[in-house]
């Protein structure tokens, strides 16, 4: 299925979303006015399509928690509340999101396009086919796996160092797309966060 082609307004009602999912999680409540104009947005056929989603959670500039799925089961709205919460506190390189820690906390959630398999000759073919800053990347090798969304290139634009973490990630050796085949699949994403000092 296609990715939905939200726009920014449709994008900050999702990021709206995830921010009432862990609310409600942590025993905060939303003002009721609020959380029913929310919930009557959600109504809207937009967020009827099954995409990927990730939700990703920052503090303090530094990464909280990221949970997704790279090719959704369930409605937008629902994917989106289910890995928010996934991300605050079932994300294993993290303990639980605290109450103390939400308002702080900066929520962006990325819908993805449905993964694509590359097709490459050799390790360097692998790299000149790569679009840093465009691409998410999905790596596997037999039982071993994982993927890096497009945002991750800010932190490691260099495609070579790119891959050799992502195969860090995925439990293998730094060099293995170099000397093994690995499958590998891209996706593109459409991200939305919240402005600064939203809460």
């Amino acid at each position: 299925m296609a990715t939905p082609m939200l726009t920014p307004a449709q994008g900050q009602i999702l990021v709206k979303l995830a921010r009432f999912a862990l609310m409600e999680k942590l025993g905060q409540t939303p003002f009721a006015k609020t959380e029913q104009t929310l919930e009557a947005k959600l109504t809207d056929p937009c967020f009827d399509p099954v995409a990927g989603v990730f939700v990703t959670l920052q503090l303090s500039g530094r990464l909280r928690g990221c949970i997704g799925s790279l090719e959704g089961c369930a409605p937008l709205r629902k994917e989106v509340r289910r890995n928010a919460i996934k991300a605050a506190f079932e994300d294993p390189r993290f303990s639980p999101l605290g109450v103390d820690e939400l308002a702080g906390v900066h929520i962006e959630v990325s819908v993805l396009t449905p993964p694509q398999a590359l097709t490459y000759s050799d390790s360097a073919d692998l790299l000149r086919q790569l679009r840093p800053g465009v691409d998410g990347v999905i790596l596997r090798k037999d039982a071993l796996g994982a993927t890096f969304l497009p945002q991750v290139w800010e932190q490691l634009p260099q495609p070579e160092n790119f891959l050799s973490q992502l195969c860090l990630k995925a439990g293998l050796s730094a060099k293995v797309w170099q000397k093994d085949f690995v499958a590998v699949e891209t996706y593109q994403v459409r991200s939305f966060e919240e402005p600064d000092g939203a809460q």
